[in-house]
């Protein structure tokens, strides 16, 4: 009863019975709304001094914005709480703030102070909604101020700050346009950012504010150029869009040459053009009269910084974003040489398959094209088929391709196409499709014939739209060789007593009277019948009977005479204006009376002109005069704020105001050095061939980024970004970093040398074992890099920093340090085994041979703990208590003896890191052979899994002797679900369907935190990453060291330490994506208990809250 009454409050209606229910705008908090009752609610809990009433109602508050509900009436209780200490109520205060700050000016600017206070906080997010909320009030008194904060959060250490104060500058000038000069001055101190979160914000700042300041450009011009591929996908489009138009300015056409090539040979000429046909006197002239021309122009040479902006922008054509793919195709279609063109036509092909809307502009750009350069796509032309499911803009636009792109070779294959489109349900697809023969036949003079034929034909159609169009289509074609197709004609004017359609009824009589020479015995036929409805007929028909009416009598007024005189008293009185003045001037024109004038004589020429046929084309001709991409080419009409694209200049304006000057002490850093030793593979090897030497010197993350994007990942490459940071500071951090490393690996030799030696040896056998790779330039200790390292092909190629291979070293040691606990050897089993683990197994997990699988005991030893110490970057110790053991491991049942005819399998999950592969989980299984005879052959086949998951097989055991055990270990990477991996397990006799399904908690592997970064990460897990419960924990259940093993036992975790005793923390991070788990049980007074988990994966957290909250309360 109560959950319905909420539910009638929300709605707005009446909870008790009997009241009438009132409707209302959920939009407005109208006068019937209950609304108003719930915001008294939350105005309290605004006002009360708990931080919690107060966080819950401004979640509260934003979540009704969200769902479009108006919450200005609550302006004044939230502002109040702008000076609130808790950052979480402030971070929504402004959120709410930015939506309602320009409704409720005056009430802002009372706490304006407050945000100018804000603007100081030690935090990054407030300084940066401080500066959001500053310039969401649209008040003129208040210019000064947000000028002044602009600037300051300019040169904000925070580059998040920055890109702020980027983004309102923008709102300042359309404020104040008067500011201009100053935020000039800002938006040139933040082109020179380096950072890649400021770089498309300040240019989409530059580019409303003063986008003919290209002068401020040029000095920032190739670090954009490098930055791009780091930069986030809107930023990159707007890069790319304004690039687009720096180099129309500043480069020369890669194409000039070509189009003086044109001009010289008359374009007749075919690119290869065979010359056997001319004379050589004429051939002699021709090349006289160019060589003065092709003197004057010097053989072009691509700028290499033209060459930096093609090469830069050429990898985003694989980006998942469809706007920086389409800016890029604009780009290249813009600025590239004609031969490298090309490459954008694939990408753009790609990009048919998203949603309609994207497929729409894509088709309207491709469609621009395909007129420039039919070429580009010809390879493509059955990705522009027509498939039934595409939506008729779709269709039509694909049309319009296909149209474009016909020749002499491809038109059989299209006009098949046309025909099978004909058949469609869809009428105005099918006008359109008609209307595309037409075209066909018209550019193209072989299949004329074929196609007027193939439309004859269609006017036999049950389908009066059908007919229509083809009419139309007909009469276009017939003007140009009427004498030919009289029969036509003939076959046309009979159709006039069943086609309807005004249009087509048009176009045939038009057709009659121009002609009617060819039809002379049939036109004055059809204009009796003409006269007869002419009262019915519509406008456009009545005009068509008044001008056929007009033509005969010309030509022929014996039989017409009195039939057109008729017409015209109809049309006299007709209730069309148009159609009254045509009547009356075409009666004076060719009835000659006293009054009527010169032009009488001169009737026949008027009427009877001979008129050129029309030409059919494209409406997609000029419109690439609007940069490609841009709303004004969608809508071949220039939008508000759009910029010409410039012509290109006739000579190269001066390249060096793109040099920058490098500060002395960056020049010959170590990495530098070490960049020229290794030799760079470009990109896109092929077809980049040609412009090494062009390349720009300044281009220093061409590497890095390339390799980045290469590698399809998602995450920027290390190198770039740190490439483009100050270099000198980077190469001193890499010496400290070294030395700190070398005092490290001392201790580590002191206390642990036999196994230090064991991983070294692993290491280089591994790496012979994986893709034999050239180790000579390598130094040993670079031996005992991650498999991360390794994996990464492109990265180890690419100049990859030193100081990023001691972090992976650090990595690794701190990996070994946290989730590889040394255990004692255990004898080996069976040499296959032996063969299959690396010895980095001996070192971290061994099976037993007893039937009993024996837990690993995860204590430290004391030599691990010094050596964490020498890691552990905080001043908390690691003490072997802090680290929780595991208790004994829980064994599942995977195949039972009488279901497995005498094998019986038991699995349980080691909590072991699993070597070949560090994102799966290990799973330990132990065969028994309970039966008389032998198993052989036991393995993995069949193996089903849910996308994403990955299973590692263990080796085949050869032989299972009857009444032995043996040990087997694979790897499942569970993709963070707890979905089940099924599989057949194989003897030689039989095959047996099993699965594996992992509980929650195993799938994580144990953390090492110290309470502060526990802190910080919590900190930055809170909302809806965050799950609270409370629970009653039993009497055995609460000692701390209880609750330790229960939390422990149910989830792979490790302790963190805790200043309180009230309190438990854990931590980990899933196998699979690494995501963070933390938990904490914190204990009060009789035995209530409160379990939080905060993860970055809702779902897991869900399920782990279920699994922890029954091991602490059974």
């Amino acid at each position: 009863m109560s959950a319905s009454s909420a539910f009638n409050d929300e709605k707005g209606g009446s909870s008790s019975v009997g009241e009438p229910e009132y409707g209302h705008d959920p939009a407005s908090g109208g006068i019937f709304s209950s609304d108003y009752k719930r915001h008294d609610d939350l105005k309290e809990m605004l006002d009360s001094n708990k931080d919690s009433l107060k966080l819950e109602a401004m979640k509260r508050i934003v979540a009704m914005i969200a769902r479009g509900k108006n919450a200005s009436d609550l302006f004044p209780a939230v502002v109040k709480n702008v000076a609130c200490k808790n950052i979480e109520v402030k971070k929504l205060v402004y959120v709410y703030l930015v939506r309602y700050a320009e409704e409720q000016q005056d009430l802002a600017l009372l706490s304006i102070s407050t945000f100018q206070r804000g603007l100081k906080d030690p935090n990054q997010l407030i300084r940066a909604s401080a500066l959001r909320v500053l310039s969401s009030i649209r008040v003129t008194i208040i210019v000064p101020i947000m000028m002044l904060a602009i600037k300051e959060a300019a040169s904000d250490m925070s580059p998040y700050v920055r890109k702020t104060a980027a983004h309102a500058i923008p709102k300042l000038y359309s404020l104040d346009p008067e500011q201009k000069d100053q935020l000039i001055e800002v938006i040139e101190k933040l082109l020179a950012d380096k950072t890649t979160l400021v770089a498309g914000s300040v240019v989409m700042a530059f580019e409303e504010v003063c986008p003919e300041r290209i002068d401020l450009i040029h000095k920032n011009y190739r670090k954009l150029c490098n930055l791009l591929i780091d930069v986030e996908e809107w930023g990159q489009v707007v890069i790319i869009n304004m690039l687009t138009r720096y180099a129309r300015t500043q480069f020369l056409n890669p194409n000039m040459n070509e189009s003086l090539l044109e001009e010289g040979s008359g374009g007749d000429r075919t690119f290869y053009g065979s010359d056997e046909d001319e004379d050589e006197d004429e051939e002699e002239k021709e090349k006289k009269a160019e060589a003065p021309a092709m003197a004057k122009r010097k053989p072009y040479v691509m700028d290499p910084d033209h060459r930096l902006l093609l090469r830069n922008t050429k990898p985003l054509l694989q980006s998942r974003n469809a706007a920086v793919v389409m800016a890029v195709a604009q780009l290249y279609f813009h600025l590239a040489p004609k031969a490298e063109v090309g490459v954008i036509a694939k990408a753009l092909v790609r990009l048919l398959r998203s949603h309609s809307e994207v497929q729409y502009v894509v088709l309207q750009n491709v469609a621009t094209m395909t007129i420039k350069r039919r070429g580009m796509f010809e390879p493509y032309l059955k990705s522009f088929y027509i498939r039934s499911t595409d939506p008729t803009q779709i269709k039509v636009l694909k049309l319009e391709v296909l149209t474009n792109l016909a020749n002499e070779t491809n038109i059989s294959t299209i006009l098949r196409e046309f025909q099978t489109y004909i058949k469609s349900m869809d009428k105005d697809f099918v006008a359109a499709t008609i209307q595309a023969i037409g075209r066909c036949a018209t550019n193209i003079g072989e299949v004329r014939d074929t196609c007027l034929n193939g439309l004859v034909q269609l006017l036999s159609n049950r389908d009066e739209l059908v007919v229509a169009e083809s009419v139309v289509v007909i009469k276009k074609l017939l003007q140009m060789q009427p004498e030919k197709h009289s029969d036509i004609i003939k076959h046309m004017a009979k159709l006039t007593d069943n086609i309807q359609v005004p249009m087509a009824r048009a176009s045939i009589l038009w057709l009659i009277g121009e002609y009617c020479e060819h039809v002379p015995k049939i036109a004055p036929d059809v204009l009796r019948k003409m006269a007869k409805s002419f009262t019915n007929e519509e406008d456009i028909v009545k005009l068509q009977i008044i001008n056929l009416a007009a033509k005969l009598y010309l030509t022929n007024s014996k039989q017409t005479k009195l039939l057109t005189q008729y017409v015209l008293n109809l049309a006299k009185y007709d209730q069309n204006y148009d159609i009254r003045d045509r009547a009356r001037f075409i009666r004076q024109l060719i009835v000659p009376t006293e009054k009527s004038g010169a032009l009488s004589k001169y009737a026949k020429k008027l009427f009877l002109a001979l008129k050129p046929a029309p030409v059919l084309e494209s409406p997609f001709k000029d419109r690439d005069h609007f940069q490609l991409g841009s709303l004004s080419h969608l809508l071949n009409a220039k939008a508000g704020g759009y910029q010409e694209l410039p012509d290109w200049p006739e000579a190269a304006p001066d390249p060096s105001v793109r040099n920058v000057e490098v500060p002395e002490w960056t020049k010959c850093s170590s990495r530098e050095k070490r960049k020229e030793k290794k030799v760079e593979k470009p990109f896109y090897s092929d077809s980049e061939g040609e412009s090494g030497p062009t390349e720009s010197a300044d281009s220093e993350s061409d590497s890095a980024s390339g390799s980045e994007s290469g590698s399809g990942s998602e995450e920027s490459a290390s190198g770039s970004e740190s490439e483009e940071s100050e270099d000198g500071s980077e190469s001193e951090e890499e010496e400290e970093e070294e030395e700190e490393e070398k005092e490290k690996k001392k201790k580590k030799k002191e206390l642990k040398k036999p196994v230090q030696e064991s991983e070294s040896e692993q290491s280089s056998e591994e790496e012979e074992r994986k893709h034999e790779r050239k180790t000579k330039q390598r130094k040993s200790d670079s031996e005992s890099e991650s498999d991360e390292d390794e994996e990464s092909e492109s990265e180890s190629s690419q100049s990859e920093s030193e100081e990023s291979e001691s972090e992976a070293e650090v990595k690794k040691k701190k990996k070994s340090a946290e989730s590889k606990p040394p255990s004692k050897p255990v004898k080996k089993e069976s040499k296959k085994e032996k063969k299959e683990m690396s010895l980095l197994d001996l070192d971290d997990f061994e099976p037993a041979p007893s039937p009993q699988v024996t837990p690993v005991n995860t204590f430290l030893s004391n030599s691990l703990v010094t050596d964490l110490e020498g890691l552990s970057l905080s001043d908390t110790v690691l003490s072997p208590a802090t680290i929780a053991p595991s208790s004994a491991l829980k064994n599942y049942e995977m195949l039972h003896r009488i279901t497995g005819e005498g094998l019986s399998v038991e699995y349980c999950f080691s909590r072991q890191p699993f070597s070949p592969d560090a994102n799966m989980v290990a799973v330990q299984m132990q065969f028994t052979n309970n039966a008389t005879s032998d198993t052989k052959n036991l393995h993995i086949e069949d193996v089903k899994l849910q996308s994403g998951m990955r299973v590692k097989e263990f080796s085949e055991i050869e032989l299972l002797p009857a009444g032995e055990t043996a040990t087997a270990v694979m790897g499942i990477d569970f993709c963070d679900s707890t979905q089940a991996a099924n599989f057949q397990l194989c003897t030689h006799t039989r095959k047996f369907f099993v699965s594996i399904q992992p509980p929650v908690g195993e799938l994580m592997r144990p953390v090492f935190l110290t309470e502060n970064e526990f802190k910080k990460e919590q900190g930055q897990l809170m909302g809806m990453n965050e799950i609270t419960e409370k629970l009653t924990l039993d009497m055995k259940c609460r000692n701390e060291h209880t609750i330790v093993q229960r939390v422990t036992t149910a989830a792979n975790l490790s302790r963190v330490p805790c200043g309180s005793d009230k309190e438990c923390r854990f931590a980990g991070r899933t196998v699979s994506s690494s995501s963070l788990v933390l938990v904490t049980v914190a204990t009060k007074e009789e035995g209530a208990a409160q379990l939080t988990v905060n993860c970055e994966k809702m779902v897991i957290g869900t399920m782990l809250v279920k699994d922890i909250l029954l091991a602490l309360t059974q």
